[in-house]
Order: C-alpha cells, then structure tokens, then sequence
C-alpha cells in the first residue's frame, strides 16, 4: 500500500511540473518576466558575501529595445537564430568536434536555449539542467514566436553586477534608453554576454574591444524580420497583445 500510495504521489507531482511549466510558458507568452531564478540566486549570493544587494531590471517591449542591439546579440550569440527550431546541431557538432582538442569546452546554446535557462532554470550546470533546458526549450519554440524569445533574452540576461536586461545596462552604463543604443554600444553590450560579471561595457578590456570589432563586422551579415520575412516569423498576430501589457514603457 505504502508503495503504491508513494507511486501516486510521484505521478501527481510529475503531472503538476508538466501542467505548471506548460501554463507559466503560455503565460510568459504574453505578459513581461517579473523576475527569474538567476535574478534571486545572484541576490542572494551578494547578500551572503556581505555586500549590498545590486538588483536593476527594467522590462522594456521589443519595439522599445535598439535594432542595434537585436542584431549584436545574434551576431554574437546565435547567428542562425531565425532559422533553427531551438537548437543548431550543425554548431553542436562542430563544438563536439573543436571540444576535442581544445582545454577549455566551447558551449553552442542557443538564443533559445538561454532564454529556457535564463527565466526557467539555474545557472550552475549538471546533466539535470541541461535535460530540463532541452525541454523548456521545445516549449517556448512551441509557443513563442521567435521575435518573442529574443524579446525575452533582451529582457532577462545578465549584463552586468546585478543589472539584467537591455535596458538596466543601457542605462547605468551608457546614460540613455535600450531604444537609443549605437552599433558600437550594442556590440560591446554582445561582447560581456558569455561573462558579463567579469567582463564590463562600460571599461571594455582590450579583449573585449577585440570581440567588439569582430561583432560590429558581423552584423552586417544578420538579418532581421524588419528586413523581410524569415521562417518561422509569421507569428506576429500577438502583437496586438502584448502592446496592452507593455503601454507602461512609455
């Protein structure tokens, strides 16, 4: 009996992650990220070193967020973005191959991936976070649109100490709005991403200048939905919807 009792409860708490992940997606379809994981964990860790906690995270709508920056951040992170169904297997085989000589292990997430990590999950990596990324990530490439995941990346990664999202770090380290970000800003912004605590747009190192240029001569090549159409971009019906939960912008 106790057996069976243990094994309905495991069934119950299984079918309730499914139907809670599956509604807090549809969710997070439409309506802006308050806060994630990442943004907790990171509070927590400044509070338990006994410094004062720096959180800045301001939601800003896609239309509200640089051009510039749009195509910084896929020239820098995921360059097939608009053409891939969450995850580049053609950039996962050639980090698997490039892994095997190199001493330090080169990642080949997606946009869409980090965006499942960033506002569902945890940073430290282990087999079990990679298995639950694999699977939101399917989720949201199900529900969102692709304009809408790179909405929510712009919106939740880490860019700075206790800064998240475009427009925290537009504005403590540039002094204006995620709207009015330069080329060059938005490629020192895509530099940080792969370290944004060690690494600072504001007092770019030498290596990240160095990023900064090979960003900026990428971006020439990215296109985005302002250009034309893509696949997978004939989702825009929401847009409508999700102007009624972003009017507070401005």
């Amino acid at each position: 009996m106790r057996i069976r009792s243990v094994g309905a409860i495991i069934k119950r708490l299984v079918l309730f992650f499914f139907l809670s992940s599956i509604l807090a997606v549809i969710v997070y379809g439409f309506v802006p990220v308050p806060i994630t994981p990442l943004m907790v964990i990171r509070f927590i860790e400044q509070k338990s070193e006994g410094e004062k906690p720096v959180f800045c995270h301001d939601w800003v709508s896609r239309k509200h967020i640089s051009v510039n920056l749009r195509r910084a951040v896929i020239a820098s992170e995921d360059q097939r973005f608009y053409d891939h169904w969450g995850f580049d297997v053609g950039q996962i085989k050639q980090a698997a191959i490039e892994n095997t000589r190199r001493r330090r292990p080169r990642g080949a997430s997606t946009i869409s991936q980090q965006t499942a990590k960033n506002v569902f999950l945890w940073p430290q990596s282990s087999w079990v976070r990679k298995g639950l990324e694999v699977y939101f990530t399917v989720l949201i490439e199900a529900f969102w649109s692709k304009d809408r995941i790179l909405e929510v990346y712009l919106n939740s990664m880490e860019t700075g100490k206790g800064l998240y999202g475009a427009e925290a770090v537009a504005r403590h380290h540039f002094h204006k709005t995620a709207e009015e970000l330069t080329r060059s800003q938005a490629a020192l912004i895509a530099a940080t991403l792969p370290n944004p605590r060690r690494f600072n747009s504001q007092h770019p190192s030498r290596y990240i200048r160095m990023r900064q240029r090979e960003i900026l001569g990428q971006m020439y090549y990215i296109q985005l939905p302002e250009d034309g159409r893509h696949k997978g971009d004939g989702d825009h019906w929401y847009d409508a919807v999700l102007d009624l939960f972003h009017k507070k912008d401005h």
